[in-house]
């Protein structure tokens, strides 16, 4: 599928598409993607799920006029390696925290939309005082008792050797199929006007930059375990939890006609963590490339008050 790089109905500038990639950083003997540009401030953007560093087209290049922008692929993602590993947040943690220490080298502000959201948070408290601010767009995460669930020891013989092989083989028969449908460019492109609510930029190059991960021999496996294990457990880490140990200036970007994360859990993120500032933005679950200008906008005058004033703890 040949990719849109230039002629933009909107005149808007955007990261030329390179199939083989950019930038290429080895962590812990895998092979991560990212891109670099600009000088100044650093500003690591972390995509959402099943996206790449792509997915910032609209977002690099205005904001590398100001200050040295970051966009990475996390572990499993993109045209990051495709390692059969058993996801977690904590990975995708400990991939952006030595990515601070071993790529950026000096304090950021972390940017993130959807799973990108959380990983950016995650990594901001381990990180602390490297990080300069967070941003959120549409972020993953959910409110709850991070302490309840099943206890695993409490298993019984026909649950731990019947029950559980038999219901995976039955979920990798299922999520086998949902794989094969979901890397079909019509498919996909589906699936994203459903959480663009002006699919105007629902486009070749944003198709492509999907569609081309998910040709890996590994990208299937990597699906499965996505959807078994790293969903069952990301409910171990609440936003609680995780905004406790926050101890910098927090951004809201957030589209508020997603129809996955609506704006009710802003309002309440904003509730729980004082130090937030808000955008409110008539757009679905990507208002960074839905609504660039409106989001490049909003950043880049929330990034001054970065640079003009101390930051203060929440």
């Amino acid at each position: 599928m040949a990719s849109t790089v230039a002629a933009e109905p909107k005149g808007l500038e955007k990261l030329p598409f390179k199939p083989d990639g950019y930038n290429y950083w080895t962590w812990q003997g895998r092979k991560i993607h990212y891109v670099v540009e600009g000088e100044g401030l650093p500003i690591v953007l972390i995509h959402g799920f099943g996206a790449s560093a792509f997915h910032w087209r609209y977002n690099i290049p205005v904001l590398a006029k100001k200050y040295k922008v970051y966009a990475l692929d996390l572990l499993g993602f993109g045209w990051s390696e495709k390692a059969l590993i058993e996801y977690d947040a904590l990975v995708w943690r400990d991939q952006v925290v030595d990515f601070m220490k071993e790529i950026v080298k000096e304090p950021a502000v972390l940017v993130g939309n959807s799973l990108g959201g959380f990983t950016a948070l995650v990594s901001a408290a381990a990180l602390r005082d490297q990080v300069k601010g967070v941003v959120l767009l549409n972020s993953a995460g959910q409110f709850g008792d991070a302490s309840s669930g099943t206890n695993d020891s409490e298993e019984t013989a026909l649950q731990k050797f019947i029950v559980k092989p038999l219901k995976e083989i039955f979920q990798r028969v299922v999520l086998g199929f949902l794989f094969w449908q979901a890397k079909r460019p019509a498919r996909i492109e589906s699936v994203l006007k459903s959480v663009y609510i002006n699919a105007e930029n629902v486009d070749d190059y944003l198709i492509d930059s999907i569609t081309r991960p998910a040709d890996d021999p590994n990208a299937g496996e990597v699906y499965y375990r996505l959807m078994t294990r790293f969903m069952s457990n990301q409910r171990k880490y609440t936003l609680e939890s995780v905004l406790g140990e926050l101890s910098c200036p927090l951004l809201l970007l957030w589209g508020d006609l997603d129809p996955w994360v609506g704006s009710a859990k802003a309002f309440r993120i904003k509730e729980f963590y004082p130090n937030t500032s808000l955008v409110n933005l008539q757009a679905g679950h990507c208002p960074h490339d839905e609504v660039p200008e409106e989001v490049n906008k909003a950043l880049l005058n929330w990034l001054s008050t970065l640079t003009s004033t101390p930051s203060q703890a929440a």
